[in-house]
């Protein structure tokens, strides 16, 4: 899996047109995932980029225009990392207007960065009021996930580490921030996993019999929300 916040970066400055043109770059986030009736800029485009971003990045989206449709997406938390969906609310709570992204932080004065389409017109990070806030979810994978054929162990560090963090996580696990260096806490939480099953030895190395444990418990997550999405979509 890509990392969804790397994907959003490589975005920022992309801005609305004046007047009646469009911008193609958004144009083209509504093509690549399907939204045939997103035809202009002037429409609100925060969903329409979280999806975009989403689909790039391998995870659940929620195929709507509407921000607050995040809340029905992914795994509901309060403690989130970058990259996790934060949904504000916009005019009331009861309304059904919102704004979507992702989030980046917190500020010391309580505000939330968040990063995300349509913020001052354009992909930028701004700081929103935590008292509009609705939630937090974290995605899951939306299609198969394959682990690289290598053993990580403490002291281990790059993207391989940090999609075992990411797995953990979606799995039920609390290994704290995915920053793709194994340390003795990533070791901890993988020493539970492995205590779930006599089919892996508890040892804290991300070895194979661990390796092909964790791919199919993963997947079969992906294989529940692929049939959820073909009766509900």
């Amino acid at each position: 899996m890509k990392d969804i916040v790397q994907i959003a970066h490589k975005e920022d400055g992309v801005k609305e047109s004046k007047g009646k043109a469009n911008n193609p770059r958004i144009l083209k986030y509504a093509e690549d995932i399907g939204f045939k009736n997103y035809k202009g800029d002037d429409q609100a485009w925060c969903s329409l980029f979280m999806n975009w971003c989403a689909h790039k990045a391998g995870l659940e989206r929620s195929y709507s225009l509407k921000a607050r449709s995040w809340l029905d997406v992914g795994i509901e938390i309060t403690d989130p990392e970058p990259g996790d969906v934060v949904i504000f609310w916009r005019e009331s709570p009861k309304s059904w207007k919102g704004h979507v992204g992702m989030f980046d932080g917190f500020r010391r004065n309580g505000s939330i960065y968040c990063l995300g389409g349509n913020q001052g017109n354009q992909v930028s990070k701004s700081a929103q009021s935590a008292d509009r806030l609705l939630g937090f979810r974290r995605l899951r994978p939306a299609r198969e996930v394959r682990f690289p054929r290598t053993a990580l162990k403490l002291k281990s560090t790059g993207n391989n580490v940090r999609l075992l963090q990411d797995s953990l996580k979606k799995l039920g696990y609390e290994v704290g921030t995915s920053d793709g260096v194994f340390g003795s806490r990533t070791k901890e939480t993988l020493m539970k996993f492995q205590a779930s099953s006599d089919q892996m030895e508890v040892n804290g190395i991300f070895d194979k019999a661990t390796r092909e444990c964790m791919t199919t418990a993963i997947n079969a997550i992906v294989t529940v929300k692929e049939l959820a999405d073909k009766i509900f979509n």
